[in-house]
């Protein structure tokens, strides 16, 4: 085996006792395996399958096939003219926890929201009146627009501006706010892409800086009774639990909800009710997820959408 860095080798002790589980989780990094590709089907699915497809597995939803390996779904016309999404079947595990969120709903509101996968997810899962997609960083914002577009996806509205913005402008507005947080990035090892500097621990400290102050932003938009689904792509604890545990003790009106058909993947680092997939698992490059309800009673605060126009509304889909 190639040797791993130090501070690979530290976290892999950080996140697993058993010196076998370390020794898999540093080899899926060290000597990445392709993963078997994933769709999201934002049309109804052909009678006629033109892919061959993966038995799914118990917390899969209907909406999601996972290809055998060697498939190339990207290259198949059916993706250009947007007949589903590409992604990491991880990704979809993030975002199972949304289908256990009674409906209706009326308004989602996606923070973190480029390239898109998760603002597709969740049109699909819950059918909301209206998607609002963010993206601060205005580089992303034109695959965002591009895949929401070529996706169909409708009622949608496409904003450009930092978090705390919309925590001081349309609070208590939100049936689910969904931060699919920006993160250090450490699964891209496992798909054999770079991460620079990924392991280190300014690095992991100042993105868990940034999720926090974004979680906290978010919080304030989501209504009484609504959730807020966070998750990232990474795994080192400053990230996930960690921040989770932060931000319960400055919002103690939020509560982690039990997910059932994810029990098997409970996080053994902590209590709460949050869960991993690692790379090792072989679903795909690895995630953590974890669903808050607002448990305070109250009304919704209606969003106006004056208010939205004057914070810049990038384009109406």
């Amino acid at each position: 085996m190639e040797k791993p860095s130090n501070l690979l080798v530290k976290l892999s002790r950080r996140l697993f006792e058993n010196p076998d589980k370390q020794e898999k989780f540093i080899e899926a990094l060290i000597h990445p395996q392709p993963f078997q590709p994933c769709i999201l089907w934002c049309q109804q699915r052909p009678d006629n399958l033109p892919f061959a497809v993966e038995t799914p597995t118990i917390w899969q939803p209907q909406f999601v096939d996972r290809l055998y390996l060697g498939e190339k779904p990207g290259q198949h016309p059916l993706h250009n003219q947007g007949y589903f999404y590409c992604l990491d079947f991880s990704s979809v595990f993030a975002a199972t926890t949304l289908l256990a969120i009674p409906g209706p709903i009326h308004l989602v509101f996606d923070m973190c929201a480029s390239p898109g996968g998760k603002s597709v997810f969740a049109y699909q899962a819950l059918q909301p009146d209206l998607l609002i997609s963010n993206e601060a960083i205005g580089k992303r914002l034109g695959m965002l627009i591009s895949n929401l577009k070529r996706c169909q996806i409708n009622s949608c509205i496409v904003v450009n501006r930092d978090s705390s913005i919309f925590a001081k402008n349309i609070p208590l507005s939100s049936n689910l706010v969904i931060v699919d947080a920006p993160c250090t990035g450490q699964s891209l090892l496992a798909k054999g892409e770079k991460a620079p500097g990924c392991f280190h621990p300014t690095a992991i400290n100042k993105s868990a800086n940034r999720q926090k102050r974004i979680i906290a932003n978010s919080a304030q938009l989501v209504a009484p009774q609504g959730y807020l689904a966070y998750m990232t792509c990474t795994y080192s604890p400053e990230e996930n639990e960690q921040v989770c545990e932060w931000f319960l003790s400055r919002f103690p009106q939020f509560q982690a909800i039990q997910i059932s058909l994810l029990q098997e993947y409970q996080s053994h680092l902590t209590t709460m009710p949050c869960y991993r997939i690692f790379p090792q698992d072989r679903l795909g490059a690895g995630a953590f997820t974890v669903l808050f309800q607002n448990t305070v009673e109250g009304e919704v605060q209606e969003l106006d959408k004056e208010i939205l126009k004057s914070l810049g509304t990038i384009q109406h889909l």
